[in-house]
């Protein structure tokens, strides 16, 4: 099955649906409400990431109910979607960009399923390159970039980005992490279509909104859900991956 964790601009997606079926998804983490949908004849399982009507801050996330509730599903591949601001002057906003990397600046978020064992996942390549190629393949995106995860809520300092870019980050968001090692620990394929919304703080021109964030993503929307649509027609949610092994050599 093919999971979708969407923030703005996606929620339409259970409209669109041939069919959806609401399903409460027990974990050991909490309860996670799942959309069971039909779209180009496949299964499709939807997670709205702040909940409806986006109520959840991104530091308030329950990330590990969220993806175990996936896996408890049957999920094997998961494509999501964050909002973020740009460092990169060639990630302009309105850009989907597909990134390859990630920098954690995240500080009071649980990453892990195994805080009772030693786990040491590998994330050489945390954003599964086989769904990149999917994705390519699907609509206009760039590929290639460092997403730098920050703890939110508040937007980020112009210290801060200008720090962030001379360690080589091109995008700044708050949900990408530890969305993205989470699912590895579960051996779910797992990437991420990045809507930049803005230039970050001290490249933008002016102060920072929550408005012009949900104004550009309300912009994408149609092409976003296109591309989303894309990628379920042109996927293979039943080819195997190395992501789908990556605790083999990862316990101690």
């Amino acid at each position: 099955m093919i999971g979708i964790i969407g923030g703005s601009g996606v929620y339409e997606i259970t409209q669109k649906a041939d069919s959806s079926t609401d399903k409460l998804v027990k974990t050991e983490y909490g309860e996670v409400e799942v959309s069971i949908l039909d779209i180009c004849g496949k299964e499709v399982a939807f997670i709205p990431r702040h909940a409806s009507g986006h109520s959840i801050p991104p530091h308030k996330i329950n990330y590990r109910a969220n993806i175990d509730a996936l896996k408890n599903v049957g999920v094997t591949k998961i494509i999501a979607t964050n909002s973020v601001g740009s460092m990169n002057t060639e990630m302009p906003p309105g850009s989907f960009v597909i990134p390859d990397d990630f920098l954690d600046f995240s500080q009071d978020r649980v990453k892990t399923f195994y805080e009772d064992k030693v786990v040491h996942v590998d994330v050489s390549e945390a954003y599964c390159p086989s769904l990149r190629d999917v994705l390519d393949k699907s609509g206009d995106v760039i590929l290639g970039g460092t997403y730098v995860c920050t703890e939110g809520p508040r937007f980020e300092t112009p210290a801060e980005i200008k720090m962030f870019k001379m360690l080589g980050g091109d995008l700044v968001g708050m949900t990408g992490v530890p969305e993205v090692t989470l699912a590895r620990e579960r051996e779910i394929c797992y990437n991420s279509i990045c809507i930049v919304s803005n230039y970050a703080s001290g490249i933008s021109d002016g102060e920072l909104t929550i408005d012009e964030v949900f104004e550009m993503v309300s912009e994408r929307e149609a092409d976003l859900l296109e591309l989303i649509y894309n990628f379920i027609k042109n996927v293979d949610d039943g080819a195997d991956c190395a992501c789908n092994h990556a605790l083999d050599g990862a316990e101690v």
